[in-house]
């Protein structure tokens, strides 16, 4: 039968309660774990000095203080020795006579984790039967086999309690490891570190929370763990943990751009003195970006109601406008001061339907149009678009390391977000400046867009604002204030997602992510269709054939994997939910990394499980026609 932890723990102790000998159980700081009753009566210790946490120095200074060793002169020194000699964890064995007069064994052995057993055994007995022997050795000769055969006897029974010693360290040392491999499993980084800052423990998990932070860091201290920037958050927070507040915060860490919750809890000795802190490391990205968002759509939806109407209004006033200012510009012979003016009333107009155009943006999503793109021909026409919104001064460049040369993906909604990028740079680097774009594909299959400048970079209240609607830190200037609002719109609706911040060496750094699809090849090929209903998956093979499509079938996602390695094979077109055999996820994991994926549900829009393939996969919305699905078939063929 198995047994948990606690009940383990209780039984130890109770078992430990009734060995003869005086017990006791040190951590590798020489703070008590456990000590069995025995060793509380055998040298009349205070409850006090039972809790676990106790210092073995507190130990020592008490039992000095009340004679235990006779008289002492000095008795700080005194301890000051005896705990220089603990902390060498040597195994030792000695025996000492008591300023009482009874006399002990002292059995020390060092624990593999750190820390010591120690086994405390009144022999006095033993002692006074040796003094007799000795002394009375040549008339006593028969009382001397007699008392060997009791000591003989003790020693079997001290034997015996030292194997359950034994076992008793096995089964500790046996919930430890399981107690460490369940910190080493926990998705957090559970630490602790001593009233100085310096860590005494890690479960090792804080590379997987931080991934720029060591491995090793029992010793170090926290400053030099985590570095300077985020040591300036945790400084303050853990002196008022240290004064005994227990502390929850969350931070951005702007190398990876994950955001971690830290709760710290003060580690109290028992006389209420802080002898450190207890430190829980969490990634919280996913719960921020989604809290974030929720803000996001509601300021978003506020600005809706403010501005549809205006916005209407305003472009009814600008038509008007343009149009009269278009009469005025066809009339010949006009004064070259009148024509001036009509200039400046064109470029006003023309700006003003630009800022209605960015308004109106900010209702409703675009919804996504993804198409199979040429990449070198997308760089080569945005490269234009950049550099003339930007001033004489600037030095642009774009580069593109891509192993395809067709994605899918919204050109169009790219365009407009890289732009929008590129433009907020420009502005932020003022009269001159650098600005650098770059298009790679990342070790784990994202499509990466970086705008890096050498400007001002984000001020403190601006990385706390950027993603709202309309905020700007332009002052008197004009700004539309939806540039990174627009880049955000652009990578939550593929699927993707932004990160901002500041660069080590001045300027700003905004990168884009979005799934990293490959388009389908040209010509007609083996098309892979997976659905578990006969009539769906008949209809469905119809209108692929009728689009020139080679048809091979599965009715569920085992079957779809045995036939992922068929020669040929162009594309994968897979129901959603399969009829409880899998999903149109399991089919697209298994898929060759060339072949793209179409996924066909009649799942809503907010299913979580539709949701989770949109990210990574075009998705057709059951029912459809022939057309529907040839114009998704012609999106992704390059």
């Amino acid at each position: 039968m198995k047994t948990r932890n606690p009940q383990l723990v209780g039984m130890i102790r109770s078992g430990l309660n009734l060995i003869s000998q005086a017990i006791s159980i040190h951590d590798q700081d020489l703070r008590l774990v456990h000590a069995n009753r025995r060793f509380q009566t055998m040298f009349g210790l205070p409850d006090t000095l039972m809790e676990p946490g106790t210092h073995f120095a507190e130990t020592l200074t008490y039992v000095a203080e009340n004679g235990e060793y006779g008289p002492v002169d000095d008795i700080p020194s005194f301890v000051a020795d005896k705990m220089a000699l603990a902390l060498q964890f040597e195994p030792h064995y000695f025996e000492r006579t008591r300023a009482n007069g009874t006399s002990i064994s002292v059995d020390g052995s060092p624990l593999e984790e750190g820390g010591w057993i120690t086994v405390y055994t009144d022999i006095t007995a033993i002692k006074r039967q040796d003094e007799i022997v000795r002394s009375r050795a040549e008339s006593l000769s028969e009382e001397l086999i007699e008392r060997s055969a009791a000591l003989a006897e003790t020693n079997r029974e001290l034997t015996a309690t030292v194997r359950a010693l034994e076992a008793a360290k096995d089964d500790l040392r046996a919930s430890r490891e399981r107690l460490d491999l369940i910190n080493r499993m926990t998705p957090a980084h559970i630490a602790h570190v001593d009233e100085t800052g310096h860590y005494t423990h890690s479960n090792g998990r804080l590379h997987s929370i931080l991934p720029d932070t060591g491995h090793d860091i029992i010793g170090h201290h926290m400053r030099d763990v985590l570095g300077d920037h985020i040591w300036t958050h945790v400084e303050p927070r853990l002196a008022d943990v240290m004064a005994g507040t227990p502390d929850v915060s969350e931070f951005r860490d702007d190398q990876s751009g994950r955001f971690i919750r830290l709760a710290m809890t003060p580690d109290m000795g028992p006389r209420g003195t802080v002898h450190g802190a207890y430190i829980l490391s969490t990634d919280v990205t996913e719960e921020v970006t989604a809290r974030n968002a929720l803000t996001f759509a509601r300021r978003r939806e506020l600005a809706t109601k403010l501005t549809s109407a205006m916005a209407h209004d305003f472009s009814n006033l600008l038509t008007i406008i343009m149009g009269e200012q278009s009469r005025l510009d066809a009339i010949s012979g006009l004064d070259p001061k009148v024509r001036d003016i009509s200039d400046t009333i064109r470029t006003a107009a023309r700006r003003g339907a630009d800022l209605v155009g960015r308004l109106n943006s900010v209702s409703p999503r675009p919804s996504l149009d993804p198409t199979a793109v040429n990449l070198p021909a997308f760089v080569k026409a945005f490269e234009p678009l950049a550099r003339a919104a930007l001033p004489d001064g600037f030095t642009f460049t774009i580069t593109s390391d891509l192993p395809d040369d067709s994605l899918i993906f919204d050109a169009g909604f790219a365009q407009d977000a890289l732009l929008n990028l590129v433009i907020n740079a420009g502005e932020a680097c003022g009269d001159a400046g650098i600005i650098d774009v770059s298009v790679r594909k990342t070790p784990d299959a994202q499509l990466q867009f970086v705008v890096t400048d050498n400007g001002s970079g984000f001020a403190d209240a601006a990385m706390e604002e950027a993603l709202n609607p309309f905020y700007s830190t332009k002052g008197d200037k004009v700004g539309r204030g939806l540039g990174l609002t627009s880049a955000y719109d652009f990578a939550k609706s593929s699927g993707g997602i932004l990160h901002f911040g500041n660069r080590k060496d001045g300027g700003a750094r905004v990168e884009l992510r979005i799934p990293y699809l490959r388009a389908a090849p040209d010509d007609t090929g083996l098309v892979l269709l997976v659905d578990d209903e006969d009539a769906v998956r008949r209809s469905v093979r119809n209108h692929l054939r009728a689009c020139g499509h080679d048809v091979i079938e599965a009715a569920t996602a085992q079957e779809a994997a045995q036939l992922m390695g068929v020669s040929g094979l162009t594309l994968i077109v897979t129901d959603l939910d399969i009829g409880g055999t899998g999903t149109g996820l399991d089919v697209a994991a298994a898929a060759p990394p060339d072949v793209p994926v179409v996924v066909i549900t009649g799942l809503p829009a907010n299913d979580p499980l539709r949701i989770k393939a949109q990210t990574a996969h075009l998705v057709l919305q059951k029912p459809f026609g022939f057309d529907d699905l040839k114009r998704q078939l012609d999106k992704i063929t390059r």
